[in-house]
């Protein structure tokens, strides 16, 4: 049985379900609308939500964050330190980041995250891995057991698989939510090193066996 569950809202923002030894991680939360779907799912599962993993802070990955952490007030919330700042409003560069304006719908949230991890730390069974770009903070996660890489929305699979470095007609959103194409770039080629397993987004289906698609997504956006 797969570890994954894909939770799903409109057709085309995704969080995950996923399955650890003391209940459920979940990765992204869609949008605030998406909270009764990831509690339906998680109590199909018949195991707790047990920590919300965030890979970024753009609000159709942060927007259930509130009424999930309201619903369950014991569960872990954790972002990257880089991406709690843009959670809370602070739109601040660092100084060495590229001075591009910040795109995308930052929201933010009410909750603050319980702790904030860096690439290379685990979260259970997944790897942090630095994927900025898209955003500052963005990370992205493997998950050791199985090589399937949530990796939020450096690529996207709606339309075929696309990196957030190029605008996919069929699905521009992503593109219109990117900080800094050529950091994406990097990202996505760094992802494709690692040679996943299964891709997991935050917009589109799972894609088994992804390495050629991402070949060809970094050979489009180059």
């Amino acid at each position: 049985m797969s570890n994954v569950t894909r939770v799903n809202l409109w057709g085309f923002v995704n969080a995950y379900l996923l399955r650890e030894h003391d209940g459920l991680t979940l990765i992204d939360t869609t949008m605030a609308q998406g909270a009764k779907r990831i509690l339906a799912a998680a109590e199909d599962l018949e195991a707790p939500i047990r920590r919300i993993l965030l890979t970024h802070a753009h609000g159709d990955h942060i927007g259930a964050v509130d009424r999930l952490k309201a619903a369950l007030p014991e569960v872990e919330v954790i972002i990257s330190a880089r991406d709690a700042r843009l959670m809370a409003k602070d739109m601040s560069l660092d100084p060495g980041e590229p001075r591009q304006k910040l795109r995308g719908d930052y929201r933010g949230a009410e909750t603050r995250p319980t702790r904030t991890i860096e690439a290379g730390e685990h979260v259970g069974s997944l790897l942090a891995v630095a994927s900025p770009g898209h955003t500052p903070g963005h990370l992205a996660f493997l998950d050791e057991r199985d090589g399937t890489l949530f990796c939020g929305d450096t690529y996207s699979t709606l339309g075929g698989v696309e990196t957030s470095a190029r605008r996919n007609p069929r699905f521009p959103l992503v593109i219109m939510g990117t900080w800094n194409r050529p950091m994406v770039l990097e990202s996505a080629r760094a992802l494709r090193a690692l040679e996943p397993a299964r891709l997991a987004p935050g917009h589109g289906k799972i894609a088994p066996a992804p390495i050629a698609a991402m070949d060809a997504a970094i050979a489009h956006a180059s």
